[in-house]
């Protein structure tokens, strides 16, 4: 079997790492290999010539040939037992090493000599329950989660009721913590929470130890955890390692559970509070945390921050010149209503580009759009979901010179199911700022009627008209409970709700 790309980039990340001076037990970790296989990797590059960084052009192929010259580019299966199998084999009566060493050999041709397996199982045996107290290296690792509970607030714009997640990252050695609120757990906002916590410690650590949280990890694989890629960009551009905790294994991040405990104390102190913006609440975070790096710890006779001054930050390593902006692309169509929807959130672009296939680039701050490589729309980031974002200029002069797609021509088509889905309908339409707005949902209902059959959705409508559920979701809601089938409340003669800023449901007849 060839050698997979997979084990030469673990080798380039293999090099970087030790050329950052990290010992060869930790490279393991972050590359998550064996670390005889580290020293293996290292040796070899070392009799090749081969330093980091590697010279430019050098392909996959070239670093393979120079690296193992006597072997051919196919190279032989994993040679790794399934160590769990083997303990519970060697449970069963009659089953012994021997026995199993020798099936595991007729698998592979060329695999580990009886010693060699026998010690390998030892090693894997020894560290199955592991009670420690981890003794932890200056400047070596920043420890980082996010507080069970949240900080609920309210937004001064719109009066909607949010809730914000608390990042947390706390340093190994001096247990020095940093903590602020986010508007949620997304990836950007992971990101950031790194990126400000290097700015507040004013240095890197040799190593981040998250938890497998699914904004940095995209498998919480016990054996082989895969980091999301933005996360081991982060990783590389501020030169340092990503050592993500074993799944299900508190003991592993007490540092940083320790921390958690600690900020939802700070937390709790902050109940009462009425907060209208994340800005308010960060506010009302920094002098807690302050009084608490500057607390003397009475089992150290000294404060977080002492320590910080003493032990971390002579051994942090220096900040990059300039602050990483860590971005996301994601692939996207944009709808007939002019508009991309990015993580829930609806944002506008030209309507020109209407039925395009778009990309966009969404920073923690920023969501911009792309069409064949020309930024074709910026906007401010908003993950409210559901909601709109929309500039003025983007809406086109006269749909009917430009589209297809009108009020009018959905009222035709909802009239032939009913009058009860024409006034859905319209009601949709008026409900909106700009009636685009209402072509998703009504495409939405145009699709129930298919699926469920325009009977049984004059029949929701006219419930959800009865109740007054104006939206796509209380039909299709009505729909899957079954509840078209009861018997509706009247509604032909229901009044029609007026408003100074809505058109009405006669606006479109």
């Amino acid at each position: 079997m060839a050698r997979t790309r997979l084990s030469m980039r673990k080798i380039r990340e293999a090099l970087r790492l030790k050329a950052g001076g990290l010992s060869y037990r930790a490279i393991a970790r972050a590359c998550l290999i064996g670390k005889e296989t580290v020293r293996e990797y290292l040796g070899r590059a070392a009799e090749a010539g081969l330093t980091w960084p590697l010279p430019e052009g050098l392909s996959e192929e070239d670093l393979e040939r120079r690296l193992f010259p006597h072997e051919p580019v196919s190279l032989r299966k994993e040679m790794e037992p399934d160590w769990a199998l083997v303990h519970r084999e060697l449970r069963k009566k009659g089953v012994t090493r021997q026995l199993l060493w020798e099936e595991y050999r007729v698998g592979t041709s060329q695999g580990y000599h009886y010693s060699q397996f026998c010690e390998r199982y030892r090693w894997w045996k020894k560290v199955l329950t592991p009670v420690l107290r981890m003794e932890h290296k200056a400047g070596e690792k920043m420890f980082v989660d996010y507080a069970g509970p949240t900080i609920p607030y309210t937004d001064r714009e719109t009066g909607e009721a949010r809730k914000a997640a608390v990042f947390v990252a706390a340093l190994g050695a001096s247990s020095m913590t940093y903590a602020e609120a986010q508007t949620s757990q997304e990836l950007m906002n992971w990101i950031g929470g790194h990126v400000r916590a290097f700015e507040h410690f004013m240095g890197v650590t040799e190593a981040i130890v998250p938890d497998n949280t699914k904004s940095g990890v995209t498998s919480a694989c016990f054996y082989e955890p895969e980091l999301n890629p933005t996360y081991q960009a982060l990783a590389e551009y501020y030169d340092t390692a990503v050592l993500p905790t074993r799944v299900q294994s508190p003991k592993h991040k007490a540092k940083v559970e320790t921390a958690v405990k600690v900020v939802e104390t700070l937390m709790a102190r902050l109940r009462k509070r009425q907060f209208f913006s994340l800005q308010e609440i960060n506010d009302a975070l920094r002098p807690l945390l302050d009084d608490l790096n500057d607390r003397v710890m009475e089992h150290l006779g000294k404060s977080r921050r002492q320590l910080f001054e003493e032990l971390d930050r002579p051994a942090l390593r220096p900040l990059p010149a300039e602050p990483v902006e860590m971005a996301e692309w994601a692939r996207a169509r944009v709808n007939i209503d002019y508009h991309v929807a990015f993580a829930k959130h609806n944002y506008s672009v030209p309507y020109r580009y209407i039925h395009k296939k778009v990309e966009v680039r969404a920073t923690e701050r920023t969501v911009e759009i792309f069409y064949k490589a020309e930024r074709i729309a910026s906007h401010v980031r908003d993950d409210t979901p559901y909601h709109y974002t929309t500039l003025p200029e983007h809406r086109p002069e006269s749909h009917r010179a430009y589209l297809e797609w009108n009020p009018e021509r959905f009222v035709r088509w909802a009239e032939r199911a009913g009058p009860f889905t024409a006034e859905m309908v319209r009601r949709i339409m008026a409900s909106r700022p700009h009636p685009e707005q209402g072509y998703r949902a009504s495409l939405g209902l145009m699709r129930l009627g298919t699926r469920y059959g325009n009977e049984r959705l004059e029949a929701a409508c006219e419930r959800a008209l009865a109740f007054d559920l104006i939206s796509f979701r209380g039909v299709r809601n009505i729909l899957e409970a079954g509840f078209d089938r009861l018997k509706a409340e009247k509604t032909s003669a229901r009044p029609e709700k007026t408003h100074a800023n809505l058109r009405g449901p006669r606006y479109y007849s």
